[in-house]
């Protein structure tokens, strides 16, 4: 997955996921390391880019879409228990 930042360099990461936002907040939580970015911060209207390995496939997804489906309830337990797991990755409580 990748962003690139208002300067124009392109960031990637690999990340392991079983899901478009899985993914999403898994590269949020390794962006927002100071060491990886260099204080660069991923805002709400940053636009990742997540690329699928088996098949290819990329998606397009903001920072925003991204922590409304994170605060969003999740469709039954596994995906609420995958939310809370997240949430606490990242250090957010949902109300940011």
């Amino acid at each position: 997955m990748s962003f690139t930042d208002p300067e124009g360099v392109t960031r990637s990461i690999e990340v392991a996921a079983s899901s478009l936002f899985e993914a999403a907040v898994r590269g949020i939580a390794v962006f927002g390391r100071p060491e990886f970015t260099a204080g660069v911060a991923v805002g709400s209207a940053t636009r990742l880019t997540v690329a699928v390995k088996n098949p290819a496939v990329s998606h397009v997804v903001s920072v925003d879409r991204v922590r409304a489906w994170l605060s969003a309830a999740g469709r039954d337990p596994k995906e609420q228990a995958l939310k809370a797991r997240l949430r606490d990755e990242i250090g957010w409580n949902g109300r940011e």
